[in-house]
């Protein structure tokens, strides 16, 4: 549906295609490690799309439509640090089978119309939502069965998929006149996009690529607009983490109540490149080293990534270090010549030093709120940097939510044991 409605997409994929097999072609000790821990299989799926819902009625709505479909929702996400007002959650496989069978994932971002100041706005905007129904009734009535009887058939899945489908469909008409959409869009342009159509659209779609790097250099040879930095951490021997980029957002007409035609921006194709997924303390490292590069932001972008490489130099930059220090997760596997007698006989660092055990990193399988709020900033026109002061409201979310979001943290965790405890050892 997307390569059908924004054609750059099926450039996007064609280029990271191209990537990946070069990489991998370069780098056997690489294609060896993903074949390891059953991450090779999965570059070659679609890894993650994004939408914006208006109301909690359809955040708790679309938990329970994920549900159906295997998919959780992972961690809390405020992007109003960055100036976005919305805060967010990740619907995901969680279990290491089924991220291994179809690893896609959903950021769902939902608005939050109380940072908006102007108080008539507000409740226009409240009002306009409250009208609109995202799903069919076909999806409801398949989700109620899907409840009822603990799952669907293969018949019934099918139908389920493909009614689902129509509500990430995207709409040329708008449901707002035009002077509407522009106050809408003068308080921030995520609001109009939000507010002014039938139902969430896919905003974009990110496959993964193995260098990302390559892939941004690639993209304006093949007539796709790149955006000027990639998000995340700096380019290293070992990547963490989340780094990300995107081309720029397309320019559509849309057509308003009042018959009348205008353009909106607000869909995009996005590249990933997913590293190692860090523990607290990692985090907390990571955390702090952005911070210090943000305050030394210079006035071109050369220096803020040249900033950013020196301020990263203070993160351990080896996959044994790494280890060592507990900044990041790990999944041991039997190395050759492994026998479950030998973890009664040797410690876990011996066994891996003699080779016996192999310790892979274990892939990150989220977010990061300031990437996200880059790369949503950069296709809103670039200039999009409304001053919110940082408004956390997790509670409030998982409210509307109609339940808990899951620790990141202890999902890696917990697969980090699982791969130990199939070897018979423990941390």
């Amino acid at each position: 549906m997307y390569k059908a409605e924004v054609l750059q997409y099926s450039t996007l994929l064609s280029i990271v295609a191209d990537v990946n097999e070069n990489t991998l072609n370069q780098h056997d000790e690489l294609r060896a490690a993903l074949s390891r821990t059953n991450d090779l299989n999965r570059l070659t799926q679609e890894y993650h799309g994004a939408i914006r819902l208006g109301t909690a009625q359809e955040l708790a709505t679309l938990r329970r439509m994920f549900h159906v479909l295997g998919m959780l929702p992972v961690d809390y996400y405020d992007l109003s640090v960055a100036g976005v007002p919305v805060h967010a959650t990740a619907f995901r496989p969680v279990s290491n089978e089924s991220l291994a069978k179809n690893p896609f994932r959903v950021f769902t971002s939902l608005l939050r119309l109380e940072l908006i100041d102007n108080l008539e706005l507000r409740a226009t905007a409240e009002r306009i939502l409250s009208g609109r129904n995202i799903f069919t009734g076909n999806a409801i009535e398949l989700l109620e069965l899907a409840e009822q009887q603990g799952g669907l058939s293969s018949v019934e899945g099918a139908e389920f998929v493909s009614e689902l489908i129509e509500t990430f469909r995207w709409h040329s008409e708008a449901t707002v006149d035009a002077q509407t959409f522009d106050r809408l869009q003068d308080a921030h342009r995520l609001v109009a996009d939000v507010v002014c159509f039938r139902g969430p659209h896919i905003n974009h779609l990110t496959p993964r690529t193995l260098d990302i790097d390559q892939a941004q250099a690639e993209m304006p040879k093949r007539g796709v607009q790149a955006k000027q930095l990639i998000e995340g951490p700096p380019r290293r021997n070992v990547p963490i983490l989340l780094r990300q980029t995107s081309f720029k957002a397309l320019e559509e007409r849309i057509r308003f109540v009042a018959d009348c035609d205008g353009a909106h921006t607000a869909r995009f194709g996005e590249i990933e490149q997913r590293g190692s997924a860090l523990t607290p303390k990692g985090m907390a490292l990571y955390d702090e080293l952005l911070s210090e590069a943000r305050r030394a932001i210079g006035a071109e972008a050369v220096s803020y990534e040249n900033n950013l490489k020196a301020v990263f130099k203070k993160f351990p930059d080896s996959l044994e270090d790494m280890r060592i220090q507990e900044l990041a997760y790990f999944k041991y596997s039997a190395g050759p010549g492994y026998q479950p007698e030998h973890a009664k006989l040797l410690p876990l660092e011996d066994l891996i030093s003699k080779g016996l055990v192999l310790a892979d990193p274990i892939i990150y399988e989220d977010f990061l709120p300031v990437s996200a709020a880059g790369i949503f900033q950069s296709n809103l026109g670039g200039t999009e940097q409304k001053e919110f002061a940082s408004n956390a409201a997790k509670d409030n979310f998982e409210r509307a939510l109609g339940s808990s979001v899951l620790d990141k943290f202890q999902l890696y965790e917990h697969s980090q044991r699982e791969s130990l405890a199939k070897l018979g050892l423990a941390l």
